[in-house]
């Protein structure tokens, strides 16, 4: 059975009867979102909505069904924006959902991720009960970094219902540089250089081709200024191709909307660093699999037309581990779960009726 509240009210009622819960948003991560037989779906998007936006503070406070491009388009009225790139916003992504997923982008590399910029959350616990935790509120008693542990949780913790973000002032202007290898070890000898250089750029993504690898970097910042940023950046980078306005924003659309994942493909998202590349692109030398390494390295988007248990052993191998957003695999983690003991012991502690539903 599937529940669509609107309101606060609504949800604490709602967890109250239920046995098994899973809370769910725009339905952009499906893999994320399926619940099990017995379990009851929250469907979160009908909780939304901004309560306060302050431009001069930097701060804003939304409810968790509220669509980022809601969120996008009022910050970009005052100049401002959400560094680290949420995926998926213009396909239905939620605030809350975007947490949950811990679903950060390519800008991370350079302002952090998610966790970096929340700054307080509410959520409805199993008992039905609201708690706040972050911004303004005198740390819990329990003494856990609430916002922090939300991030990435999958709803396992509890069902979030209003999130308070930071927010930075947009760069007047962005450019963009690529420059393609042909090979892996000179693409990551230049991704070495570049992140050691301590350049100041946004993005830095290591993209795989058929026959080629291609190195992406975004910067931004005053008009007048970016000139001369240019000229550093290439004396690092090496020879590369400049891409200016329109033209620029393109590629980091097509990431951030994972436009380069073909439709009815599986997608698996994979925490590694930029020492592990070379012996995972090994492992998957002979496997159909489409690649996209961001945020200098040290994540991976893994897509494959097989379902996602296809690559379990290969991670397990690799001692990874991976969150499937798309595609069914009876489990959206895969691989090694190294954190396990201390997120069963955050689970009984924030979860101890255990109604929601453990990924």
């Amino acid at each position: 059975m599937n529940a669509k509240p609107k309101s606060i009210d609504e949800v604490q009622s709602l967890v109250r009867q239920a046995v098994r819960i899973l809370p769910g948003g725009g339905g952009t991560k499906p893999a994320l979102s399926a619940p099990s037989e017995g379990t009851e779906l929250l469907d979160m998007s009908g909780l939304a909505g901004i309560l306060e936006y302050v431009p001069e503070e930097f701060t804003f406070t939304a409810l968790a069904g509220t669509r980022l491009t809601d969120i996008n388009l009022l910050l970009s009225e005052h100049k401002q924006y959400l560094p680290f790139d949420p995926i998926l916003a213009e396909r239905g992504a939620t605030l809350g959902g975007t947490v949950a997923a811990g679903a950060s982008g390519s800008g991370r590399y350079h302002y952090g991720g998610i966790r970096d910029f929340l700054l307080g959350v509410r959520y409805v616990n199993s008992q039905g009960d609201v708690v706040r935790g972050g911004g303004k509120v005198v740390k819990n008693a329990a003494g856990f970094d609430l916002p922090k542990l939300m991030v990435g949780s999958l709803g396992a913790l509890g069902v979030l219902v209003e999130l308070t973000f930071k927010v930075f002032p947009r760069p007047e202007m962005f450019a963009t540089l690529c420059r393609d290898c042909a090979s892996l070890d000179e693409a990551l000898e230049v991704l070495y250089r570049m992140f050691s250089a301590r350049l100041d750029i946004d993005s830095l993504d290591l993209e795989p081709n058929q026959d080629h690898y291609t190195i992406w970097v975004r910067l931004g910042g005053w008009e007048e200024a970016l000139p001369a940023r240019l000229e550093r950046i290439k004396s690092v980078l090496g020879a590369c191709q400049v891409l200016n306005n329109h033209e620029e924003a393109q590629p980091w659309r097509q990431a951030r909307e994972l436009g380069w994942v073909p439709d009815g493909w599986s997608l698996i998202k994979v925490p590694v660093t930029p020492g592990r590349i070379q012996s995972l692109e090994a492992g998957l030398a002979n496997k159909p699999v489409l690649r996209r390494y961001f945020a200098g390295g040290q994540a991976a988007w893994l897509s494959l037309a097989e379902p996602p248990m296809a690559l379990k052993g290969l991670l397990v191998t690799h001692g990874l581990s991976g969150l499937v957003l798309f595609g069914t695999s009876g489990s959206p983690r895969l691989g090694e779960f190294p954190e396990r003991s201390f997120y069963q012991r955050v689970k009984t502690a924030l979860d101890p009726l255990q109604r929601f539903v453990e990924v």
